[in-house]
């Protein structure tokens, strides 16, 4: 019996949990290393995203006789100029909106406040629903949020110095990546079997062509629902409606849930001047997303991940309350990842599970 498979995968799972508790207790050891990544981890997350976005860019130039560091440099010359190109048509608008906002807030959380408790006394609402509790809950953590954003100054300090680190650090990083990132599956495959590699090489080929789907899909699929809804908030008279569609485009990147949580700052705001502006914002957004979700998405990004609805949900639900808004962004491409990973190594088991009951033969 204790040769049998059962007790070699216990004392595997044995042997696996000793090095976690040894691990545990001497995790001042790792401390470095933990925050050497936590450090690098965005830096390299920013630029990962702009190398897919850029890497067919470079690619075209290099075939049109370009040498790839010139290209590189266009690139990047380009980019700049259509960042300060967007900052002198939007940047005075956007800042307008925002010093609006800002002196705005406190009144509007008033008015929002008032018109909850008005529409709480409507009879369907009043006999439904215990408005009372959830008027109170809702208001109450508005105000602890905003009055927790001017008390926090070191936080936002530390946010600053992520933001001035990115700025920094992001174009090096991209650069060598989209020079050099082509050795990087030469670079990995070396490690494994002369006889594995092809297959090796085809694991890094279908992750990558994940990633680079699920990446440029996302966003153009993102900056197409934040122009539409922006249209739209421009032809309803809402107030502040380019910060709104800002926030509905970046929220936009996580599935399913995230064009519900950028259109709520829109109903908040539209609820303050009436319930009608309310209908109208919704009506926008139902648009947008029905024009999203059965045109665009289906022409940009197509059925490449293969994934199903409710499994989307699910991995949102768990990313999220263990890594908050950063395990929604991730939690999809992630999951596309170690499924092509999953699929080739069950695939390759099968393979050679067959090649030896073919040799037993």
């Amino acid at each position: 019996m204790p040769n049998s498979k059962a007790f070699r995968l216990g004392y595997a799972m044995i042997v696996v949990l000793l090095i976690v508790l040894l691990a545990h207790q001497v995790q001042f050891i790792f401390k470095p290393l933990v925050v050497l990544v936590q450090t690098l981890f965005t830096p390299f997350l920013v630029a990962g995203i702009l190398f897919y976005l850029f890497r067919p860019v470079v690619d075209w130039l290099e075939t049109r006789k370009i040498p790839r560091p010139l290209s590189i440099l266009f690139i990047y010359l380009m980019f700049i100029g259509l960042f300060v190109l967007l900052g002198f048509l939007v940047g005075p608008l956007l800042q307008k909106q925002l010093d609006q906002l800002v002196k705005n807030l406190p009144m509007i959380i008033d008015s929002a406040k008032e018109e909850l408790i008005r529409l709480s006394h409507h009879p369907w609402v009043s006999d439904n629903l215990d408005w009372k509790k959830i008027t109170t809950s809702v208001t109450e953590y508005l105000k602890t949020s905003y009055k927790a954003i001017g008390a926090n100054i070191a936080g936002f300090f530390q946010v600053i110095t992520n933001i001035v680190l990115v700025f920094v650090t992001v174009p090096f990083i991209l650069y060598y990546m989209l020079k050099e990132g082509e050795r990087f599956p030469h670079f990995v495959l070396q490690w494994l079997p002369e006889k594995e590699r092809d297959q090796g090489y085809r694991i890094l080929s279908d992750m990558d062509s994940a990633l680079s789907s699920y990446i440029k899909g996302q966003i153009l699929v993102s900056v197409f629902v934040g122009t539409l809804v922006y249209i739209g908030y421009l032809i309803i008279g809402i107030e502040y409606s380019l910060i709104l569609a800002l926030i509905t485009m970046f929220t936009n990147v996580i599935p399913f849930i995230g064009p519900l949580i950028g259109t709520v700052p829109a109903v908040v705001v539209a609820l303050i001047d009436s319930p009608m502006m309310v209908v109208k914002v919704l009506i926008v957004a139902v648009i947008a997303q029905q024009l999203e979700g059965n045109l665009v998405s289906p022409l940009v990004m197509g059925k490449n991940l293969n994934i199903h609805p409710l499994t989307i949900i699910v991995l949102l639900l768990v990313a999220g309350s263990m890594a908050g808004f950063l395990g929604l962004l991730l939690a999809v491409p992630t999951y596309a990842v170690a499924k092509v990973v999953i699929s080739h190594l069950y695939r390759l088991f099968m393979l050679r599970r067959q090649e030896k009951l073919d040799a037993h033969l």
